[in-house]
């Protein structure tokens, strides 16, 4: 056979791997409002990037006539290329090749592509549209999921691992994505269950819908299982790349450093941010985009838990992480889902080197039964377990309230937090002037010809006495009490401070957070 003959069939072959599943279920794939496989690794690398392996490569089931279908590269394209210039590895699930079911080879080619990603230092992306495990494979389809599995948990904290839902993600195949570090999900096309609504009805006789049970809706609101939900797979895979931006390739690296906007630069709209009435709401996030370069802040988990906030931002060029009680939403307070939330994210920063910024306004967790049957000082205790074993820069700003426990748990100078600030409005105690005076002086406002104005003045005195930032600046557990309109200024200098900062913990196989 001549050079050019087999040449030939390379091309051919490349070809018929590049179709997938033929034309026409490309087709239904398009009509269901979802791009391809390969379609979707073209708009997320750069362009020209990406070089596939594996290509060739078949399944070998010969039961039920699936030897019928000699589909090229089985279900899954895998490979690597650039974004942004910076080496990602991926894979993406090809619905159009037996609904994208994983079987012995689909997980073999997702396994040597992770392993590549872990040994050299890239961030994983998984784009994940399957039906589940191969039913015609059996126990090996379990076994591929389990091989997965053990490289997502190997992989943590190494390499950041991203997940996309782009179609349906059911049963076992929900667990990788779960064990990575962020899942994108696309509305209204993407799913994920453990248990689909056929088996929800038979066993809870209840009606719901794949959207109801398991959509990006209900992901990145209710249960928080979707960090950032997008409305269109093109957006989804937009967001990944400008996410992958604020993050090292690898736990041994730094963050890339882009230059911001003046460092010196004072916005005079912080002096005037936080109303004069200490129980008047208002919007954190508008004092972090002041603040931050550009005015630029990438949040992660924005519909969920929303009286807490945190993202990726840029100060001074730095990449940062930011977490923020927002007071315009129950006032702050710490409960479950929020003390959870803010604890996953101070984990992911700790392990990849990204300096943590606090933003404090909390009047404390949460009261009532629902919080405490359902686990609050568990819960608590995890938030409060993250910030003491991060070892990254951390610097924290009290904006307003820092009451009770809650004033320790959020990145207090007590555990191991670098540099703390304060700006006037700072009320810093063990509750609430308010709630004080009604305990410590009760028999004298009980005797009182006039207890609303003798509750007034007590409560001015305890303010000024014991919740005054001055008062904790004292004793050194506020480095500074500062204007709002410095607060960028002075944050870049102390992460520039703090850049060669090292911090150590007891010699350990790992600690045992309160899960």
């Amino acid at each position: 056979m001549s050079n050019h003959s087999k040449i030939h069939i390379l091309s051919e072959k490349r070809a018929q791997s590049r179709l997938g599943g033929g034309a026409e279920r490309i087709e239904t794939q398009h009509k269901k409002g979802r791009l391809t496989a390969r379609e979707r690794i073209d708009l997320l690398m750069d362009k020209g990037s990406f070089r596939e392996v594996d290509a060739f490569v078949k399944h070998r089931t010969h039961d039920f006539d699936l030897d019928k279908q000699k589909f090229m590269g089985d279900s899954v394209v895998t490979g690597w290329g650039t974004i942004e210039g910076r080496l990602v590895y991926v894979f993406s699930q090809d619905f159009t090749v037996f609904g994208g079911s994983l079987g012995e080879v689909h997980a073999e080619k997702i396994c040597k592509i992770m392993d590549m990603a872990m040994k050299n230092g890239a961030p994983m992306i998984g784009l994940n549209d399957s039906g589940g495990a191969r039913i015609q494979e059996g126990v090996v389809a379990l076994a591929g999921y389990s091989d997965i599995f053990l490289r997502n948990t190997m992989a943590s904290g190494v390499i950041p691992q991203i997940s996309a839902i782009m179609g349906p993600c059911a049963g076992g195949a929900v667990y990788s994505p779960a064990l990575t570090d962020y899942i994108f999900m696309t509305r209204n096309t993407s799913y994920m269950f453990v248990t689909g609504p056929d088996v929800v009805k038979a066993v809870t006789h209840e009606e719901v819908t794949q959207e109801e049970l398991g959509g990006a809706s209900v992901h990145s609101e209710k249960s928080g299982v979707c960090h950032v939900a997008a409305d269109s797979e093109a957006d989804t895979l937009y967001l990944i790349r400008k996410m992958l931006g604020y993050l090292p390739q690898n736990n041994m690296e730094d963050p890339p450093f882009m230059p911001g906007d003046d460092p010196l630069r004072m916005d005079e709209g912080l002096n005037n941010l936080v109303p004069d009435d200490a129980n008047k709401p208002y919007d954190i996030k508008e004092a972090i985009r002041m603040i931050m370069d550009n005015g630029q802040f990438f949040e992660i988990h924005e519909n969920y838990a929303q009286n807490i906030v945190v993202g990726f931002a840029r100060l001074g060029g730095h990449s940062v992480g930011i977490v923020a009680n927002q007071p315009a939403v129950l006032a702050g307070v710490l409960d479950i889902d929020a003390s959870e939330k803010g604890a996953r994210f101070v984990r992911f920063c700790d392990s990849f080197n990204i300096p943590i910024i606090t933003f404090e306004d909390v009047p404390g967790f949460l009261p009532g039964t629902f919080q405490e049957h359902h686990g609050i000082i568990r819960s608590g205790a995890k938030l409060l377990y993250a910030y003491c074993e991060a070892t990254v820069p951390k610097l924290t700003v009290v904006t307003r309230k820092a009451y009770g426990g809650a004033y320790c748990v959020m990145s207090s100078k007590h555990i191991r937090s670098d540099v703390n600030l304060a700006w006037p409005t700072a009320e810093i105690a063990v509750m609430g002037p308010d709630g004080a005076v009604n305990i410590i002086f009760r028999k004298e406002l009980e005797k009182a010809k006039d207890p609303v104005t003798r509750k007034a003045e007590l409560v001015a005195e305890y303010r000024e006495k014991f919740a005054s930032p001055y008062v904790a600046a004292e004793r050194g557990y506020i480095d500074d009490v500062i204007e709002p309109k410095e607060t960028r200024p002075r944050l870049i200098n102390a992460l520039e401070m703090l850049g060669n900062k090292r911090d150590t913990s007891p010699a350990k196989k790992h600690g045992n957070i309160p899960l």
